[in-house]
C-alpha cells in the first residue's frame, strides 16, 4: 500500500506535454491547470486541434438520421434576426443542437452535484438588466452554447456544418458512427474553402494526424505487424507529411487514402461491427470527450453551467463513436471538476463538493469492472487527484488558514476518497491481505497529520532561532515551546475538528507527534548540559510545561476511545524535565557543598581563637560560614525551578554536614578530659610517726608540674582558657545561629512560587548533624576546659601544696586563689547560654581533683582521723566558691556534684579497724571464691565510693595510723614508698 502512495504522489508530480484544457480567460495564471491524468497521444495534436475535433464528432453525431435534409443556418444570421418559416423548418431537423435555452427551469443534474443555479443572473434581457448593451449575450440555443464554450468559430462551425451537410446530400441515410470523419472532410474541402492556404494546411494537417493516432497509434483493435492497409496509410501519411496531399472527392490520392482507411476503421472485436471506429481507440477518445466535458465548464468563471443537463445529453450522444460508457464518463467528469476547482483559485468550494460527489459513482463503478485500460486510467486520474490533495494535506498548516478553511473538509474528503479507491479497488496488496485490518481512511489522515505537524514543527524552530537575539536573550527551547503549545491549541481548535471526521484521535495525533519532535531537541539539549545556569531551568521549566499542556490535550481527546487513551500516552513519554531540573541542582548542590567544606578546611587552619577579635568573642570564621551557608540558600531558592520544597532536604543535609565538619574541627585538637587526667600513682602505705616532709626526689611519678597561669595565657595558645571559651562560644553561637538559618528556610519556601500555601506547615527544617555536634562539642569543651584547667593549669596546687607534708599548713585557701582569676575568666568570656556549663564542669573537675588528692595523691600525703574535720571544712569552702553567696551555681547542682566527695569524706573520720572489717566484708562479697587471709588486689575503677572496694583500700594507705600500715603489710605487702 506504501507502494501505492509513493508511486501516486510521482505520477502527480510528472508532467504531461498537453493536458487537453483551457483556464477560464479569468482564471489567475496562478491557478494553472492539473496536468493531464491521461496517456500521451504520441501525435502532435494541440488542445485546439483535439478541440476542433470532438466538436466535429458532437455535430455529426447530434444530427437527424432521417430522410430530410440537414440544412446549414449560420450562427450570425440566426443571432441577428427573429426566426424565420423557413428557418424554423430547417431548425426543426436539428433539433437537439437547436434547442432554446429560454427556459430557466433548475438543473437537475446540479441539484445532485449540489451546485447552485445561477440562470437568473446570466440572462439576457432578465429583470433588472434594464436592457444595456454592455451585458453579454448568452447564447439562445444548445448548439450555439456548445460552439461557444469550446471556442469554435462562426467560420469553422459553418465550415463543419456545410461538409456535414455535402456528406449526407452524398451518403444519404448514413449514420456518423459508420464514417469516419477526418476521411469525409479531407475529401469534401480543399484549398480553395479555406480563407488562406495556411489554415488549410494546419486544417489537412490535423486530420491527417487524427487518422495517424486514431487507426494507427491507438486503434480500438490492435494492429498485426503484417496489415498492409496500415503500411500503406502509414506511408501514405508521412508522405503527406513531407509534400502537399490533393484533398477533394475526386483526388486519386484520396481514393487510395480512402482504401486504406476503411479498411482499418472496419475491424472491431468480434469481427461483425457495421461502424467505423477510428476514435474509439484507448486513450485517443479520452482525450476528444474531455474536451467536450470541458463544454460543461463556463469560459468566463469556469462554473458548470445551468444548462449542464442538455449539455450532457448531447455529449450522450456522441458516445457511440469515442466508445465512452457510463463508467468512463463519471471519471471524465470528476477529473474536469476537481481541476475547475483548482484552477478557480481553490476558492470554488461547490466545484470541490460537486467533484467529491461525483467520486462516489466512480467509486461504485470501480467495484464492478476489472477493464484493464479503465483501470489504468483511474490509477492515473485518482493518483493526480491524490497528489494534489496529499501535496497540500501532508503540510496543511502551510496551506489552509481561517481565511480558507471551509475547503479543509472537501480537500481531505476528496483525497481519502481517492486513496480509498486506490486502495481498496486497485491495489493487489489489499487484497491479499485482510480488509477489516486496513483503515484507508484514519491511515490517510494520521499520515497528513504527523507530516504537517512535523513540517510546521521545523519552521517553528527556524522561526524561534530567528527570534533569539541580543534584545531577547531568550533560549530557543524555551521561545520552541511557547510556540508549539501555541500550535497545539491551533491544531485543536481549528483543524483536528475538521480531520475528526476520519480519525476520532486527531487531537492526540498531532499533540503526540509534538511531543516527539520537542522531546528529540530537548534531549539533545539535556545530554549537552553540564551545570545548572538559568537559561537551562527555563528550558526545563518551559519543557515540563508544554509536556502538562500537550498530555492533558491528548487526554481530552481520548476519554472515549476504546483504550482510554493509553496507546496514545505510551507515545509520549515523559520528558522527565523535573527530573532533569533536580539532578542538576543536585549536582548544583554538590558543588556549593564541596566548596563550603573546601572553605572550613581552609579557614579553621589560620583560626586563631582569639577572644579579642569581636565583641562577643566567638571565632570570626563561624560569622563567615553562616554568611555564606545564607548566600547558598539565598542563591538556592532564587534558582527559578518548580521544585524547591522537593531538594531543599538535600541542601540542608549537605549544610548540615558542612556545619558538622565545622563543628568537628573547632572542637578537634583540644583533647578530651582523659587527655588531662594524670595516671595514679602505685599505692603505698604510710610510715606511722614521719612527718612526710617535702623531698624533691620523692616528688610523685607521672604527674607534670606546671606554674600558674592565674587565667592569663599566651594569645598563641590555641588551648589557652580564653581560646577554649572562644571555641566554646562558637558552637553556641552556631547552634543560636541554626534557629534564624531554619526561619529563613521556611520564610524563603512560603515565598517560591511552587510553594503551596500550607507548605511549611509540620515541615520539620533541623539540622539534626550540626546540633548534636554542637551539643556535644559543647560538653567536650566544658570538660576539657574544666579538666585542662583542674589538672595542668593548676596541677602545681594539687599535686604540689595541697595536703603535703603538713595538712594545716597547706589546705584549700591557695586552690581557691587560683580558681577565682580562673572564674572571672570565664564568667567575662563565656556565653551566659554556656556559661554555667562551663562553670559547672570546672567545679566538678574541681571536686574530682580534690578527691583524686585524698585518694591517690601519692606518698607524700597522709591522713589522721583528726584531719578529717579541715578537710571537710576545706570542701565545704571549695563548695562556697561555686555557690558564690547565692549569686553562682544553684545549690541544687551544687549539691549534686559534691554528693560523691560527700559520701567518700566519712571515710577519712572511721577508725582503722572498722575500715579494714568494712573492707574485708566487700572483697569477700565480691569475691565468693576468695579466703579471707589472701584477699585480692581490687581494681582501681575511678568511681569512687564508700561501697567500693578500691576507695576504702586507698583510705587506708593513705591512714597516718599502725593499724592500716600493718593490714597493708600483711595482706598486700604494700611499700611505704615509691
Amino acid at each position: 500500500m506504501a507502494r501505492l502512495f509513493r508511486e501516486s504522489r510521482r505520477d502527480s508530480a510528472s508532467s504531461a506535454s498537453s493536458n487537453g484544457f483551457l483556464p477560464p480567460a479569468a482564471a489567475s495564471p496562478a491557478a494553472s491547470a492539473l496536468p493531464s491524468p491521461f496517456p500521451e497521444l504520441g501525435v502532435a495534436l494541440s488542445p485546439a486541434d483535439l478541440r476542433e475535433a470532438a466538436y466535429e464528432v458532437l455535430v455529426a453525431a447530434s444530427r437527424t438520421t432521417g430522410g430530410k435534409p440537414l440544412t446549414y443556418i449560420p450562427q450570425s444570421s440566426s443571432a441577428a434576426a427573429p426566426a424565420s418559416p423557413a428557418s424554423s423548418t430547417s431548425s426543426a431537423s436539428s433539433a437537439s443542437l437547436q434547442r432554446s435555452l429560454t427556459s430557466a427551469a433548475a438543473s437537475k443534474m446540479k441539484k445532485a452535484l449540489g451546485l447552485r443555479s445561477s440562470a437568473s443572473s446570466k440572462g439576457v434581457g432578465s429583470p433588472g438588466s434594464g436592457g444595456k448593451a454592455a451585458a453579454p449575450r448568452r447564447p439562445a440555443t444548445v448548439g450555439e452554447l456548445m460552439r461557444v464554450q469550446m471556442r469554435v468559430s462562426e467560420p469553422a462551425d459553418a465550415r463543419i456544418r456545410r461538409g456535414l451537410l455535402r456528406i449526407a446530400a452524398s451518403q444519404l441515410g448514413r449514420r456518423a458512427e459508420s464514417m469516419v470523419l477526418p476521411l469525409e472532410f479531407l475529401q469534401q474541402f480543399k484549398a480553395t474553402d479555406f480563407p488562406d492556404p495556411q489554415e488549410y494546411e494546419a486544417w489537412r494537417t490535423r486530420n491527417l494526424k487524427l487518422l495517424e493516432a486514431g487507426l494507427l497509434i491507438h486503434p480500438l483493435v490492435p494492429l498485426n505487424k503484417s496489415d498492409t492497409s496500415a503500411q500503406r496509410l502509414r506511408q501514405i501519411i508521412r508522405g503527406a507529411y513531407d509534400r502537399p496531399l490533393e484533398t477533394g472527392k475526386n483526388s486519386e490520392s484520396m481514393q487510395v487514402i480512402r482504401s486504406a482507411v476503411m479498411s482499418l476503421a472496419g475491424r472491431s472485436h468480434d469481427g461483425t461491427s457495421d461502424g467505423c471506429h477510428w476514435a474509439d481507440g484507448f486513450p485517443l477518445n479520452l482525450h476528444l470527450y474531455q474536451m467536450l466535458v470541458e463544454a460543461c465548464f463556463d469560459n468566463d468563471d469556469g462554473t458548470v453551467v445551468d444548462e449542464i443537463d442538455e449539455v450532457i445529453e448531447l455529449l450522450k450522444k456522441t458516445w457511440v463513436i469515442l466508445g465512452i460508457n457510463e463508467m468512463l464518463h463519471n471519471l471524465c467528469f470528476t477529473w474536469a471538476l476537481f481541476n475547475h476547482f483548482v484552477m478557480s483559485g481553490q476558492v470554488d468550494i461547490e466545484l470541490l463538493s460537486a467533484a467529491e460527489n461525483q467520486l462516489a459513482e466512480v467509486a461504485k463503478d470501480a467495484k464492478t469492472t476489472k477493464d484493464p485500460n479503465y483501470c489504468k486510467v483511474l490509477s492515473s486520474t485518482l493518483s493526480s487527484i491524490m497528489g494534489w490533495t496529499e501535496k497540500r494535506l501532508l503540510a496543511y498548516h502551510e496551506t489552509f488558514n481561517t481565511s480558507n478553511i471551509e475547503s479543509m473538509q472537501g480537500i481531505v474528503s476528496i483525497g481519502v476518497s481517492a486513496a480509498r479507491v486506490l486502495v481498496e479497488d486497485i491495489s493487489h496488496e489489499y487484497r491479499r491481505r485482510r480488509k477489516e485490518d486496513t483503515d484507508v481512511a484514519r491511515s490517510r489522515v494520521e499520515t497528513y497529520i504527523r507530516s504537517s505537524l512535523r513540517t510546521a514543527f521545523a519552521q517553528r524552530m527556524e522561526e524561534a532561532d530567528s527570534k533569539r537575539s541580543s534584545r531577547n536573550p531568550t533560549p530557543v527551547l524555551s521561545i520552541l515551546a511557547k510556540d508549539i503549545g501555541d500550535l497545539a491549541i491551533k491544531e485543536k481548535n481549528l483543524y483536528s475538528p475538521i480531520l475528526k471526521t476520519w480519525h476520532p484521535l486527531a487531537s492526540g495525533v498531532a499533540v503526540a507527534t509534538l511531543h516527539s519532535c520537542y522531546g528529540n531537541e530537548l534531549k539533545q539539549f539535556v545530554a549537552g548540559l553540564a551545570e545548572l545556569t538559568p537559561d537551562t531551568v527555563q528550558v526545563l521549566k518551559a519543557a515540563d510545561k508544554l509536556e502538562k499542556d500537550l498530555v492533558n490535550i491528548a487526554v481530552e481527546d481520548s476519554v472515549d476511545s476504546d483504550d482510554g487513551g493509553k496507546s496514545l500516552i505510551r507515545e509520549m513519554p515523559p520528558y522527565e524535565a523535573e527530573n532533569a531540573i533536580a539532578n542538576l541542582v543536585k549536582v548544583w548542590i554538590k558543588e556549593r557543598v564541596d566548596r563550603l567544606k573546601g572553605w572550613v578546611d581552609r579557614n579553621l587552619k589560620q583560626e586563631t581563637w582569639n577572644p579579642g577579635a569581636n565583641r562577643e568573642n566567638f571565632a570570626p570564621s563561624s560569622v563567615e560560614m553562616l554568611r555564606v551557608i545564607g548566600e547558598t540558600l539565598d542563591a538556592f531558592f532564587e534558582l527559578p525551578i518548580p521544585m524547591h520544597p522537593a531538594l531543599l532536604p538535600d541542601l540542608t543535609a549537605g549544610l548540615d554536614r558542612s556545619l558538622q565538619l565545622y563543628v568537628s574541627k573547632a572542637k578537634s585538637g583540644c583533647g578530651t578530659r582523659n587527655s588531662f587526667m594524670p595516671q595514679l600513682p602505685p599505692l603505698t602505705r604510710c610510715e606511722v610517726g614521719s612527718k612526710l616532709l617535702f623531698k624533691k626526689k620523692e616528688k610523685p611519678q607521672n604527674l607534670q608540674v606546671r606554674t600558674s597561669q592565674n587565667g592569663v595565657t599566651n594569645g598563641n595558645d590555641p588551648l589557652g582558657l580564653p581560646q577554649l571559651c572562644v571555641r566554646l562560644n562558637t558552637l553556641q553561637y552556631i547552634r543560636g545561629e541554626l534557629e534564624n538559618v531554619e526561619k529563613k528556610i521556611k520564610t524563603c519556601l512560603r515565598n517560591v512560587e511552587s510553594a503551596q500555601a500550607d507548605i511549611t506547615d509540620g515541615l520539620d527544617i533541623k539540622f539534626e548533624l550540626c546540633q548534636a555536634a554542637c551539643q556535644e562539642g559543647i560538653q567536650q569543651i566544658c570538660e576539657t576546659t574544666a579538666y585542662k584547667v583542674t589538672f595542668y593549669d593548676l596541677g602545681h596546687v594539687l599535686w604540689d601544696t595541697l595536703y603535703v607534708g603538713d595538712i594545716a599548713s597547706n589546705r584549700v585557701e591557695v586552690l581557691l586563689r587560683e580558681l577565682d582569676p580562673i572564674l572571672e575568666t570565664i564568667s567575662g568570656t563565656v556565653h551566659n547560654k554556656v556559661r554555667n556549663r562551663a562553670i559547672t564542669a570546672l567545679m566538678k573537675a574541681t571536686f574530682d581533683g580534690f578527691l583524686l588528692v585524698l585518694l591517690a595523691g601519692g606518698p607524700l600525703r597522709a591522713f589522721t582521723r583528726q584531719d578529717s574535720q579541715i578537710i571537710e571544712d576545706d570542701f565545704r569552702a571549695l563548695r562556697d566558691l561555686y555557690l558564690a553567696d547565692g549569686d553562682g551555681l544553684p545549690e541544687e547542682l551544687v549539691d549534686k556534684a559534691s554528693s560523691q566527695v560527700k559520701n567518700v569524706l566519712p571515710l577519712l573520720r572511721a577508725d582503722s579497724e572498722s575500715l579494714i572489717e568494712r573492707f574485708k566484708r566487700m572483697m569477700v562479697e565480691s569475691n565468693r571464691s576468695a579466703s579471707k587471709s589472701r584477699l585480692p588486689l581490687p581494681p582501681t575503677t575511678g568511681h569512687w565510693s564508700p561501697n567500693e572496694p578500691n576507695t576504702v583500700l586507698r583510705v587506708l594507705c593513705y591512714r597516718n595510723d599502725e593499724t592500716a600500715t600493718k593490714f597493708l603489710k600483711k595482706t598486700y605487702n604494700l611499700p611505704k614508698k615509691i
